[in-house]
């Protein structure tokens, strides 16, 4: 095993998108929760009992941006082989094409990982220093935003596992499409469809249900800290209800890696 896992990390790392790709999920994530942070104020929240801001989950935002970095990542990852035909060379070296796919999404998630903690590490350091100047201070009553604290370290675990299963999902979906186009189509709808649809969604019954059930949606409830009764789900329940998906879309895709040619 540790011969494919070398071998699926000099792939990874000798093709050029990858650092990009790499610097572009810790880069957007810091970036838009940064910005997120900066919008907020104590203006119409004068002390904490009349705040409703999860400080912590706004501070995490920019992991809808970075998906889309960890998507992409992912289905290259697996369908750069595929249009240059080197998926052929690799199964011709690792006839087992469980092993090659169990490498593929142990290298691609550990990248993934490694970039997601750098992300929300800086995503939180970036709120801390910000919310002070915004008037969250700790004279007023406002705890320092802290890894320290429970409910936060929590919420920024959660959000790099939900990042890795991301990446599980983007593999899962390659393997099953293989043509680039096709793949990041697919995974993109999976990670924005159902949110950008619950908008559209008046009836409040169905927009629990969608919530519920979406994959990014519920994953993402792992990032809130306060208001947990008013969430449609909990947020390990949620984060479980996303590794659901990734387990289902691996499952479909080592079966047809398996029953399919390499072509």
């Amino acid at each position: 095993m540790s011969r494919i896992l070398r071998a699926e990390w000099t792939k990874l790392r000798t093709v050029p998108s990858t650092a990009w790709l790499v610097a572009a999920v810790v880069a957007l994530t810091v970036a838009l929760g940064t910005a997120a942070v900066a919008s907020l104020d104590t203006e119409y929240c004068p002390t904490p009992t009349t705040c409703a801001e999860d400080t912590a989950r706004i501070s995490l935002t920019g992991v809808w941006l970075g998906q889309a970095a960890v998507a992409v990542l992912a289905v290259l990852a697996v369908t750069n082989e595929y249009a240059s035909a080197l998926i052929r060379s690799t199964l011709a070296a690792t006839p087992s094409r469980l092993l090659v796919l169990t490498g593929k999404v142990a290298v691609v998630t550990a990248t993934v990982l490694a970039a997601a903690v750098p992300g929300v590490a800086g995503s939180v350091l970036a709120a801390r220093v910000i919310l002070p100047s915004n008037g969250f201070t700790a004279a007023d009553g406002y705890a320092p935003l802290s890894l320290a604290d429970g409910p936060t370290l929590r919420a920024a675990a959660g959000t790099v596992l939900y990042l890795g299963l991301v990446a599980v999902i983007g593999v899962g979906i390659a393997t099953i499409v293989r043509g680039t186009a096709a793949a990041l189509t697919a995974a993109l709808t999976v990670l924005y469809a159902v949110p950008l649809l619950v908008r559209f969604v008046s009836d409040p019954a169905w927009q629990e249900q969608l919530q519920r059930w979406s994959p990014s949606s519920a994953g993402l409830a792992i990032q809130a800290t306060t208001g947990l009764d008013r969430l449609p789900i909990q947020p390990w329940a949620g984060l479980g209800v996303l590794a659901g998906y990734a387990a289902v879309t691996l499952v479909c895709a080592a079966a047809l890696f398996r029953a399919r040619d390499a072509g």
